[in-house]
């Protein structure tokens, strides 16, 4: 019988899975005893890690300590950044400068198909998808030659509905696996350093006009900045409209990189995630900890 070593590459996708296993559950453990402001001892105990152990890979995942990280997902914090949402949102909408906070933060160039593209659903189109680690669990990623079309996140096991989620929008396009083809662009989403104005990442948008337009105001929210579902609307010109942008900010093609997770609740409540809650704090904590280590 031969053995087979496993590469390199193989551990280091297996690693970032089991990473973001650990840091799900310690997140959720976090959240529900939130009001009790549980220890680091607490929270390793609950997940099965030492202090040490859980130190370490919040380090790792975010440069904060599990306690830094615990007041960055409380509502409390989310609720502050409510509060100046508005006129950062304002700032950026009205004169599309760049402050600290990177109010195009990806440095994305996007283009929307046009409305025949549209209503073809993909026809003609050749789309290549691959599954790649990332911080908040595997990626799945679905790009065409003009640039990425999809990204989404899964649990192990949940690749599949992920794929099927993002492929359904373009049911007559012709899908193929290449992770070699999606890969870079895996690499660069994930990487701050990558993100570079000289280097934009380029995004294909597929949608109604008004979906667009809710994504292209989404692109416009600052890195570690929160706004709500009424603003949007207001910004777009549909101020009874925060339904209708409720459905087209879950609608989103492109988590992560069009921000979603970035819109609350009025009240400042995190909620509405097409990918899960604890998702949606993982990210808005990885964010905060850029912000605070930055």
């Amino acid at each position: 019988m031969t053995l087979t070593m496993p590469s390199p590459a193989d551990v280091d996708a297996a690693d970032a899975i089991a990473d973001y296993d650990r840091i799900r559950r310690a997140i959720a453990f976090l959240t529900e005893c939130r009001t009790d402001q549980p220890s680091t001892d607490q929270v390793a105990a609950a997940v099965g890690m030492t202090p040490v152990q859980l130190t370490r890979l919040f380090a790792r995942f975010a440069g904060i300590t599990p306690k830094q990280f615990l007041a960055a997902i409380t509502l409390d914090a989310a609720r502050r950044l409510l509060d100046d949402s508005a006129s950062v949102l304002d700032t950026a909408l009205e004169v599309g400068l760049s402050g600290p906070g990177r109010l195009h933060d990806l440095f994305v160039t996007h283009e929307a198909m046009s409305p025949g593209a549209y209503k073809s659903r993909g026809a003609g189109l050749v789309m290549r998808h691959g599954f790649h680690p990332s911080p908040f669990g595997i990626a799945v990623l679905v790009a065409t030659e003009h640039g990425l079309a999809g990204l989404a996140f899964a649990d192990p096991g949940e690749e599949a509905a992920a794929l099927d989620d993002l492929c359904a929008r373009w049911p007559a396009a012709r899908h193929l696996r290449d992770d070699a083809a999606t890969a870079p662009h895996a690499t660069r989403i994930f990487d701050l350093e990558a993100w570079r104005p000289d280097r934009p990442l380029r995004l294909v948008l597929i949608g109604t006009d008004f979906e667009i337009r809710v994504w292209r105001t989404l692109l416009a929210i600052p890195f570690g900045r929160a706004t709500t579902y009424s603003t949007i609307a207001s910004h777009i010109g549909a101020p009874k409209a925060s339904r209708a942008v409720g459905a087209a900010v879950g609608r989103n093609p492109l988590s992560f990189v069009v921000p979603c997770h970035r819109v609350l609740g009025r009240s400042g409540d995190i909620t509405g995630y097409h990918w899960g809650l604890t998702r949606k704090r993982a990210i808005l904590g990885w964010e905060a900890g850029k912000c605070w280590s930055a």
